[in-house]
Order: C-alpha cells, then sequence, then structure tokens
C-alpha cells in the first residue's frame, strides 16, 4: 500500500519549514530507493512502525525495526529498502526551509543518519495530522502547513537518539518508564537513593540519565509535578486551605511552598485560586 501526497516547492516564502512530499508504504516488499548524491534537494525523515527494512550507509548495511528512524541532508546518497521476509510499514516526510540546515546542524543532526525514537507514537500523530492536512487543503493553507511540519520536526528531534548509541537509549528508557511512578509519588518526600535503586543505577550515574532523557533534573521535575498537582487541587475544591495543598504536594513549610509557586507561576496560590473563583 502506497499513500503519498506531493506539494509544490515554494521558492519565495516565509516560513521557517514546508512540506514537499508526506506519505506511507506499507506491505511493499519491493519498496526500493536507490538515490545518488545531489539527487533531492530537500531534507526527509523516514520511521518504522512495524516490519523491517535496510539502510546503507558507505557500504555498511543496517537493519531497522519499530522505533527505527533515518535522517537524510539535502543532496545526500539515499539507498534503503524493505525487508522482502518482513515487509516494513515506513512513513515519511521531506520537507525544506532556509534555516533547517543551522537548525538542525546545531543540534548535531548533522552527526548521524540512523536514529531510534522513542515514544515512536507521538511522531505518528504528528505524521498523521500532517496527512491529513496535506490531503485535505494541498498546499492552500500554508500557515497551518508549516505550523504541522514544524510539529512533527520537533517531535523527532525532541525524542530522537542515535543508533549506534544503544547504551543511550536504554538509560533512556530506564527514565521514561519511572516517570509516571514518579509523577505519582511527588507528594512523598524526594529520596535520590530510592529512584536510583528503582532504576537500577547510582545515584551519581541516576542523575546524569534524568538529565539526558528529560533534560532536566530529578527535582525539577518534582518540583514540576508537585506545582501541576497543586494548582489541580486550587482549582477542584475552594474549602481547601492553602496549607493543607502545600502538605499534600509535599512542602511541610508553606512559606516555601507560596515561594515556590510564585517562582513558576508568577502569582501567589491564593491569587490562582482566585482567577477561577
Amino acid at each position: 500500500m502506497l499513500r503519498q501526497i506531493t506539494l509544490p516547492t515554494l521558492t519565495n516564502h516565509d516560513y521557517m519549514i514546508l512540506p514537499e512530499s508526506i506519505g506511507q508504504y506499507a506491505e511493499e516488499p519491493n519498496h526500493d530507493v536507490d538515490r545518488n548524491v545531489g539527487t533531492l534537494n530537500n531534507f526527509s525523515i523516514h520511521f518504522i512502525l512495524s516490519g523491517s527494512g535496510y539502510v546503507e550507509i558507505e557500504g555498511e548495511r543496517f537493519l531497522l525495526k519499530r522505533g527505527d528512524a533515518f535522517l537524510y541532508f539535502p543532496m545526500q546518497k539515499q539507498r534503503y529498502y524493505s525487508s522482502k521476509n518482513d515487509p516494513w510499514n515506513i512513513k515519511w516526510v521531506h520537507f525544506y526551509g532556509s534555516v533547517l540546515q543551522q537548525f538542525l546542524t546545531e543540534r548535531g543532526f548533522h552527526q548521524h543518519s540512523l536514529w531510534n525514537i522513542q515514544p515512536i507514537s507521538t511522531l505518528e500523530q504528528a505524521h498523521k495530522q500532517l496527512l491529513v492536512e496535506t490531503e485535505k487543503h494541498s498546499f492552500l493553507q500554508l500557515t497551518l502547513l508549516s505550523t504541522l511540519t514544524y510539529a512533527f520536526l520537533m517531535e523527532f528531534t525532541t525524542n530522537a537518539t542515535p543508533r549506534t548509541s544503544r547504551k543511550k537509549t536504554e538509560g533512556n528508557d530506564r527514565i521514561q518508564n519511572l516517570l509516571p511512578l514518579m509523577q505519582r509519588k511527588a507528594g512523598e518526600p524526594f529520596e535520590l537513593n530510592y529512584w536510583a535503586r528503582e532504576a537500577g543505577v547510582s545515584t551519581y550515574y541516576f542523575c546524569r540519565l534524568f538529565k539526558r532523557a528529560t533534560q532536566m533534573t530529578p527535582m525539577t521535575f518534582i518540583t514540576l509535578c508537585r506545582l501541576q498537582l497543586s494548582k489541580q487541587l486550587l482549582v477542584d475544591n475552594k474549602e481547601i486551605t492553602i496549607k493543607e495543598i502545600a502538605e499534600k504536594v509535599g512542602y511541610p513549610s508553606i512559606s516555601y511552598f507560596n515561594k515556590r509557586f510564585i517562582e513558576h507561576e508568577g502569582m501567589t496560590p491564593t491569587e490562582y485560586r482566585n482567577l477561577y473563583f
């Protein structure tokens, strides 16, 4: 099955990013692409949802499965193809924009071609929204088209780790698997040793893994979870006192709770509550 929408390449526009084509191959064992250097003057991201296939880079062949992805810069040689016995379900976006070379290079995406995406579901959803929009309106709504393409790109850049670094991917998985539990227990006293043991690593390595996986420290994450819970309590129940809320979210000191709330929300808990009552 081939599902593909192609769009004209606009030479004069004011957008950071626009798509040139969006599509999907599924159950196509003969899907085979071999493009010489200089063939395509756009970027492309492909990601695999199921099945398997191969990418060849400088004579070396790499097997790709669910969650794997590859990124090509403009004018690069491209060689990729589906497995004959286990055809891949692969989706892609070809896109362009004058600032993208710098944007992606500054973030290190020029250093690797093969990536792993976790979670893959959010990238799939962003792709679906973009595909539906192009099927419905083609290039008639450029602002929305650019916004959806940018959202797809950011889902990729935020969740991608180099395929050459399996240990990094495994470390990120350990942290991602812990986040829902940490969120539920955010109102309890935070014990770094406990969470490091849950991840099966030392406290030092846990902090390193956490920062790499979430772009924040464990304590920053707990603080954000506590503030999220406190805001919900403030608007759900007018009768509960600020002191009771502070204790429920892990702050025995109401003055410290107020200080943290103001730092993040720009107002006191009482002022925030008054917005809703």
